[in-house]
């Protein structure tokens, strides 16, 4: 049995007609000559660029620049990708097989566990808690994680919840990993756009021996028509991972790589995030104050990092009839709790510039009035 992977077809069904695009996760993208100019690209140089296939796991020097943001990683453990996305699709068909197990948390993006659910593998979940601030519950984790696990999935910081995993946290999974034998796969595209402090979560890598990072140009870099992901792997499964790398795409886009070589440059990068910081640290308080408008209606566990937040919300219909009526009524593109599996909350995302986002924000809060009132 084929399972949709939820989000992504909410989206396609219903992006195209949106006017205020509050459903992607990523901070406002930039655009092809913003980039140029931040990353002082010779433009010589790109344009003499052979439109001829790359070196199919990527360039040499991107694979040197990814390298370089994990400790002791080298351009040989990089495997370049057509998003986080098909980083996600080779783990899976690499690792899994049908019978096998896989621990995700939730809510989380379902894009790992679902490619697994599809292989055949019984998918379990460990709850984030809200009532805790998205804290990961840990006896749970015990409980869940065994011998047969056979990837423990993170997303870290946390889609849709934003929410960083403590230094116990983190203790807790790579402790069930060496206890079960089983890899940790962390997809770590948010790390970078921490709202409390400039410092990078940091990711799994070189924690334990059995981890694969993922990452992308897409969330924290503002660079997701790139389509340009990694995965960072050790080399007992490095090779299965390129080769089946090269059934899925076989390369990432030649220019793309080359754009991507710029923006991930040791001087450059920097103010990529930077960037992206800014907008979501000013767009997360421009969100407070709309949903503040109507008291009781509308909360949020502040997230930790990422672009998006998780807001609850206490009005008399579910998650799709309230992000379907934003749509028809407004305009206003907003992803349903239930495509997490949770109800009564819609994933938002406000690292966006401030005009547009409190107009998005009013005419939230006009569906808001129209149910307070009962006219619906």
């Amino acid at each position: 049995m084929f399972h949709p992977f939820q989000v992504e077809r909410y989206l396609s069904q219903r992006e195209q007609t949106a006017k205020f695009h509050f459903a992607e996760s990523g901070v406002h993208p930039l655009t092809l000559t913003e980039l140029i100019d931040i990353a002082e690209v010779d433009m010589d140089r790109l344009g003499s660029v052979l439109l001829d296939y790359p070196e199919v796991n990527g360039l040499p020097e991107l694979r040197s620049h990814i390298a370089s943001m994990y400790p002791g990683a080298e351009a040989g453990d990089v495997l370049v990708t057509v998003g986080a996305s098909e980083a996600n699709h080779v783990i899976a068909s690499t690792l899994l097989e049908p019978g096998d197990e896989v621990v995700a948390m939730t809510p989380t993006y379902q894009q790992l566990p679902g490619n697994a659910r599809n292989a055949g593998v019984n998918v379990l979940t460990v709850p984030l808690v809200e009532d805790d601030d998205w804290a990961l519950d840990l006896e749970a984790l015990e409980l869940t994680v065994t011998s047969r696990t056979k990837i423990i999935a993170l997303v870290n910081p946390n889609n849709p919840t934003g929410h960083i995993l403590t230094g116990n946290e983190r203790a807790a999974i790579i402790a069930a990993a060496e206890r079960s034998g089983a890899w940790i796969v962390s997809d770590e595209v948010y790390a970078g756009t921490e709202h409390h402090t400039d410092d990078q979560t940091a990711s799994f890598w070189g924690e334990y021996e059995k981890v694969i990072a993922v990452n992308s140009t897409s969330k924290a870099y503002g660079l997701p028509g790139l389509r340009l992901g990694w995965l960072v792997a050790p080399d007992d499964v490095y090779e299965a991972l390129w080769r089946r790398h090269e059934y899925a795409t076989i390369s990432a886009g030649t220019i793309d790589m080359h754009l991507a070589t710029a923006a991930l440059s040791p001087h450059v990068r920097p103010k990529l995030t930077a960037r992206a910081r800014g907008l979501i640290r000013t767009g997360f308080d421009t969100l407070t104050q709309g949903l503040a408008v109507h008291p009781g209606v509308f909360s949020v566990v502040p997230p930790e990092a990422s672009a998006m937040s998780f807001v609850k919300f206490d009005l008399p219909l579910t998650s799709l009839d309230l992000a379907d009526e934003l749509l028809r009524d407004e305009g206003v593109l907003v992803i349903p709790g239930s495509c997490f599996g949770m109800e009564d909350h819609f994933r938002f995302s406000s690292a966006l510039p401030d005009p547009y986002l409190r107009d998005g924000l009013e005419r939230l809060n006009r569906i808001s009035e129209r149910h307070l009132a009962g006219n619906h």
